[in-house]
C-alpha cells in the first residue's frame, strides 16, 4: 500500500526520484527502495517527504483504493509523461475522494443517477451523416430540446457522469480524459482549456460512451466523436434557424454569436455549417484559411466563453453532513481544507466579507 501511493503522490507532484531526495536530504537510491517497497521511511523522514510532496501523512496509508479503467486521453502528440503522472495522481486522489463520499450514503440513498442511454439509439452507424440523427436521439432522449445547452458539466452529472476538474498545470497541452471507476463512466477535463473547448471535449467523451460498439469498422471513432460532438452542442436544426440553409458566405460575427449562445466555438461552428450543409466544403476551406491568417486559430477574437465548475461534490458533502452520515472533521478533511476555513465556509463568512469589500 505504501509503496504504490508513495510512488503516485512523487509522480503527482513532478519531482524526480533525484530531486524530492534532494528536498528532504536523502539518497535517491532509498527513494528507489520505498517506491519497490524493499524499505520504509523512518518518522521524521515520513514528514519530511509528505511536507515535500503537498500531502498528509495519513495519504500514504489511506485504505481506499479506485481504479481508473480504460482510460483514453484526448491529448497533444508531445505532451509529456510527467504532465500524464501529474494528472493521473490528480484524478486518482479525486476519484478516492468521490468514492469515500460515496460510501457514506446508506444503500437505501443513491446520491448519483445511474447512467443510462436512450433506447432509441440504433445498434450500427455506418456513415458520419448519421451521426446528426444520434445526436438529436441523444439530446430527446434527455430531454433537452434543441436550445442552447447552458451547463454541459451540470447536464453530464444530471444523468450519472462524474465529471473531474484538473487544475495541473498542462501548458495547454492536454484537453481531458474518459474512463471508468466502478463501472461510474468518469470524465475529466482541464481548468487551463477555455469554456468552449471544455464544453467540447466533454461532448466528445460522451461521443465515446454514445457509440461504443455501434461504429462500423470503416468509421474512425475520434473523428466520429468529434462530429458527433458539434452537433450535440450545436444541432443541424438550431444552426440553419440562425444561418440559413443555403449560405455563399459567412460574417465572423455570426459565427462569434453562435459561440457565445451555444458555447461552441467559432472554428466549431464554421465546421457544423460544412456539415450541415449551409456552406460548401470550399468555402469552409477557404474561411479555415483565413482564420488561419487572423491568428484566430491560436486564439479567437473577444471574450472567451466563461469555463465551466463542478459543484456536485461539493454539494453532496454538505448534504451527508447536514444528513449526520459524516462529521464535521472528515467534511473538511473530503473538502481538503482546514477546520478553521471550512467554519467560515460553512457559516458563509468567506461570502460576507467579499460582499463588503
Amino acid at each position: 500500500m505504501f509503496a504504490e501511493r508513495f510512488t503516485r503522490a512523487r509522480k503527482a507532484s513532478g519531482l524526480s526520484m533525484q530531486a524530492l531526495a534532494t528536498a528532504v536530504g536523502i539518497s535517491a537510491n532509498a527513494i528507489k527502495k520505498y517506491e519497490h517497497g524493499t524499505a520504509m521511511p523512518s518518522s521524521s523522514n515520513l514528514l519530511k517527504l509528505a511536507s515535500a510532496l503537498e500531502v498528509r501523512t495519513e495519504y500514504f496509508f489511506r485504505p481506499i483504493k479506485v481504479k481508473l479503467e480504460g482510460v483514453e486521453y484526448r491529448k497533444r502528440a508531445s505532451t509529456p509523461q510527467k504532465i500524464l503522472d501529474r494528472i493521473n495522481g490528480d484524478v486518482l486522489d479525486q476519484a478516492e475522494r468521490w468514492q469515500e463520499l460515496l460510501n457514506f450514503y446508506p444503500d437505501s440513498i443513491k446520491p448519483i443517477t445511474p447512467f443510462s442511454l436512450p433506447s432509441t439509439l440504433p445498434d450500427v452507424i455506418d456513415s458520419y451523416e448519421q451521426l446528426e440523427d444520434v445526436a438529436t436521439t441523444m439530446r430527446n432522449g434527455w430531454g433537452l430540446g434543441l436550445n442552447p445547452i447552458h451547463d454541459m458539466i451540470d447536464t453530464l452529472e444530471s444523468k450519472g457522469v462524474m465529471i473531474i476538474c484538473t487544475d495541473v498545470e498542462t501548458s495547454k497541452k492536454f484537453d481531458g480524459l474518459a474512463g471508468n471507476i466502478n463501472e461510474l463512466p468518469v470524465v475529466v477535463i482541464s481548468t487551463a482549456q477555455s469554456g468552449d473547448r471544455q464544453r467540447f471535449t466533454l461532448a466528445h467523451e460522451l461521443g465515446h460512451l454514445v457509440l461504443h460498439n455501434r461504429l462500423s469498422e470503416e468509421l474512425d471513432e475520434e473523428k466520429a466523436c468529434n462530429h458527433f460532438a458539434g452537433a450535440f452542442l450545436l444541432p443541424s436544426t438550431s444552426l440553419i434557424q440562425h444561418l440559413g440553409k443555403s449560405r455563399t458566405q459567412l460574417e465572423a460575427q455570426e459565427l462569434y454569436m453562435l459561440k457565445h449562445e451555444y458555447g461552441i466555438s467559432m472554428l466549431a461552428s464554421l465546421y457544423r455549417a460544412s456539415q450541415s450543409g449551409v456552406i460548401s466544403h470550399q468555402t469552409q476551406k477557404n474561411m479555415f484559411i483565413w482564420f488561419g491568417k487572423q491568428g484566430w486559430r491560436t486564439q479567437e477574437p473577444g471574450e472567451p466563453y466563461p469555463h465551466e465548475a463542478t459543484y456536485l461534490y461539493k454539494q453532496l458533502v454538505y448534504r451527508a453532513l447536514s444528513e449526520d452520515y459524516i462529521g464535521i472533521s472528515k467534511a473538511a478533511e473530503l473538502l481538503g481544507v482546514s477546520l478553521s476555513s471550512f467554519h467560515k465556509e460553512r457559516k458563509l463568512e468567506v461570502l460576507n466579507a467579499a460582499a463588503t469589500n
